[in-house]
């Protein structure tokens, strides 16, 4: 495994990180936690240390799942991120509210579930502007880091060319991005990720294989469960993504390197770029996630030796 510095922080971080959402139930299976601690522990197991998971993925469903594996074992060794500004009503329905007090409610909410007296990284979740210029709520944030709730702020915005929160962050003192990078969408490369780099802010990059796609186990005309979100996604533009898919695993993945894990190091190959974080339904994914760190072998500038 190999280890970034996200940012300003003084959070070093896996290149590769677990993401969590599929914890909460909405792609196509529900977890025990004999599962979940299964999917975290080969994750320690192959030096991974980064988890990312939010209130809204099943009503702090993932934070419990992961604060229950996190009670049984050294907290120590994990950075934890989540998030707020939504409100879980049933699969696929939330409500925004990023109002300052409610936030606090939903920070102590989180840190119930997770069984933790702290939180990492805490991120303003896909919110609009507006609720984002709000002075209120980033003083009131930064309150609870005197308090000794969370450690450093982050921003994780809904489109993935949302230049004004990205431009915002170090104002608000939030410290990194999260935003939606893969190969099918590199948006970011032109104003989001420029902004982070001069502001020195970390880049976590979410939906790297694309929703599942860039695994290369998906055929155009893939059909998906009701309890998997990617049946609510177009079915045209999902064929012609899967189209595209084909065509770059003819012409850019090399013979003996897996779909995925060469989709993961494209991304973490960006000098922008501090970590990935897929989703990985069994061990089995977590250990072709990790792998993608072998393949990147060119230095960047958020490298730490250990």
């Amino acid at each position: 495994m190999k280890y970034r510095r996200l940012g300003s922080t003084e959070l070093n971080v896996s290149v590769i990180g677990l993401g969590t959402w599929q914890f909460g139930g909405e792609w196509g299976r529900e977890y025990t936690q004999e599962e979940a601690d299964a999917v975290l522990d080969k994750g320690q197991e192959l030096g991974i240390n980064l988890i990312d998971t939010a209130e809204c993925y099943g009503d702090h469903l993932s934070e419990s799942l992961i604060g229950d594996y996190i009670s049984r074992r050294n907290r120590e060794d994990w950075i934890i991120a989540t998030k707020f500004g939504h409100h879980f009503h049933e699969r696929f329905t939330r409500t925004d509210v990023f109002d300052a007090q409610d936030v606090v409610a939903q920070l102590d909410a989180s840190l119930k579930a997770l069984k933790t007296e702290y939180i990492d990284l805490y991120q303003f979740h896909s919110g609009p502007d507006q609720a984002f210029d709000n002075d209120e709520l980033w003083t009131t944030l930064d309150k609870q880091i005197a308090a000794g709730k969370i450690r450093f702020l982050g921003t994780s915005i809904g489109s993935n060319d949302n230049l004004h929160q990205t431009e915002a962050s170090s104002k608000v003192n939030s410290c990194a991005i999260q935003v939606v990078y893969n190969r099918l969408d590199r948006a970011p490369e032109e104003r989001v990720f420029p902004s982070c780099q001069q502001q020195d802010l970390g880049v976590l990059a979410r939906v790297p294989l694309a929703s599942g796609y860039l695994s290369g186990k998906y055929k155009p005309g893939a059909v998906f469960s009701d309890n998997d979100v990617r049946h609510r996604h177009d079915k045209e533009i999902t064929r012609l993504r899967l189209l595209e898919v084909e065509h770059i695993q003819r012409e850019e993945v090399p013979q003996g390197v897996t779909m995925a894990s060469w989709a993961l190091a494209w991304c973490l190959k960006h000098p922008a770029v501090t970590a990935v974080i897929p989703g990985c339904k069994d061990p089995e994914q977590v250990e072709a996630n990790a792998k993608a760190a072998e393949l990147v072998t060119e230095p960047h500038p958020q490298d730490i030796t250990r």
